[in-house]
């Protein structure tokens, strides 16, 4: 099994519940590579607000990931995952390419179709037919990294003779997230893996999500676990100061049994939140995966 760690993106995530700079998302990939991790993850947003209404900032994920792919060298890249509604289908399927070249060959294309309506409203985003939208941008983009040369007309989105040049020089997986109907459906027909998230240990509601990407890989006619299983996890260091710790997050002590229990579920790759987001979080991740792996 594949284990992965996000990585610090927008206020809260640094030292004492700050934004964290350029410099600590590279010391805690840094310490994912170094300590044979094998991927490390970006959430995509503008901004989030919580149900009181405090608004907390981020960064931008892809110029993040970007930076990471010159300054790692092994770690596979990706976000968790991009919102289709940022950046236009031939835009997006461009820059993954570009950064497929510059990562040589570790990016995953993390995709969903949003969620955070403030985020949308403050920056002027449509929030309906989200779906809708997604659906069309997903096939053309999916299209255009596997080398086609697209034309289409939707309801949302058009290309026409629209393809990739240079194509990328390694197929770039795809990874989608979602749990909806219509979003398995999708799952199944477009993607290489698909994510189910924020858990501890494993649950019922983890093992009824993963029925429900088995059962939508079968109903499109694919072979069985033809889309891989990933699950987001959160793990916290009881050790280390967390400024807003989740209330379902396992202790890090706890790991190996919990990565045993998600590979009997069929699991193939886990994606870790750290609390705190910090290279000592991570270094105590690696080593419970190293106790699984020998």
């Amino acid at each position: 099994m594949k284990i992965g760690v996000m990585l610090p993106l927008g206020a809260g995530d640094g030292a004492h519940g700050g934004m964290p700079g350029w410099q600590d998302v590279r010391a805690v990939a840094e310490a994912a590579e170094q300590n044979g991790l094998d991927s490390v993850w970006l959430a995509d947003h503008f901004l989030y607000r919580d149900p009181a209404g405090q608004t907390y900032g981020m960064h931008d994920s892809w110029t993040l990931l970007s930076a990471l792919a010159a300054v790692t060298s092994r770690v596979e890249l990706g976000n968790m995952v991009l919102c289709a509604s940022f950046r236009d289908p031939g835009l997006t399927a461009k820059m993954a390419a570009t950064l497929d070249e510059v990562s040589g060959g570790r990016l995953t294309l993390g995709v969903g179709a949003g969620w955070h309506d403030p985020e949308y409203e403050t920056f002027g985003l449509p929030t309906d037919h989200r779906v809708g939208r997604f659906a069309e941008w997903l096939e053309i983009v999916a299209r255009l990294v596997r080398g086609e040369t697209v034309t289409y007309e939707g309801t949302y989105y058009s290309v026409r003779e629209a393809n990739l040049d240079p194509a990328p020089p390694h197929r770039i997986p795809i990874l989608v997230a979602g749990r909806r109907p219509r979003m398995m459906q999708l799952t199944a027909q477009w993607a290489d893996s698909w994510n189910t998230a924020w858990y501890g240990a494993p649950n019922a509601t983890v093992e009824e999500r993963l029925g429900t990407l088995r059962q939508a890989v079968e109903t499109a006619g694919k072979p069985a676990g033809s889309v891989a299983a990933t699950v987001g996890i959160i793990v916290r260091d009881p050790d280390q100061p967390v400024h807003d710790p989740s209330s379902q997050s396992l202790a890090v002590q706890d790991l190996p049994e919990a990565i045993t229990a998600y590979q009997n579920l069929g699991v193939q790759h886990l994606i870790i939140s750290p609390e705190p987001m910090t290279p000592r979080t991570v270094e105590l991740i690696a080593k419970a995966k190293q106790s699984q792996d020998t």
